[in-house]
């Protein structure tokens, strides 16, 4: 059976995703090799791992185009916030960082909290806060 999962995302600038996602407040994967194609950071308490290459490098691992992320989404990348305050602040920061906010934190479903920015290379991020306390089954 598998280990683990990861994430590969393609990006046009590794160093400009590594101090955007730095200046967001992930963590740098310091396990990973150090590349000037590549950034790798762990997300969340089990430190599901994502990581970044060069569009030069990604396109070597599949016979696939990239996707232009303009106006579309390929997936919805979700993290798990412990506060509507957290979601709030991540969103604060994706956007001085230089991405854009396309969801204003807000409630949903009344149980839910949730927004949702996209990165430098036009990713889609949803940050989620759940209150599974106040879920109505």
């Amino acid at each position: 059976m598998t280990k683990e999962i990861w994430l590969n995302l393609p990006v046009k600038d590794v160093e400009k995703t590594k101090s955007f996602f730095t200046e967001i407040g992930f963590n740098v994967n310091e396990h990973a090799p150090k590349s000037p194609t590549m950034a790798s950071f762990k997300f969340g308490q089990k430190d599901f791992v994502v990581n970044f290459f060069t569009e030069t490098v990604f396109k070597s691992f599949t016979p696939f185009g990239i996707a232009d992320l303009t106006n579309t989404a390929a997936c919805l990348i979700s993290i798990d916030a412990e506060t509507p305050a957290e979601v709030d602040d991540i969103l604060a920061k994706a956007e001085a960082a230089g991405g854009t906010v396309y969801a204003k934190g807000g409630e949903k479903d009344g149980w839910m909290y949730g927004g949702g920015f996209t990165d430098l290379d036009g990713h889609k991020w949803n940050i989620l806060f759940m209150d599974f306390s106040k879920f109505n089954q």
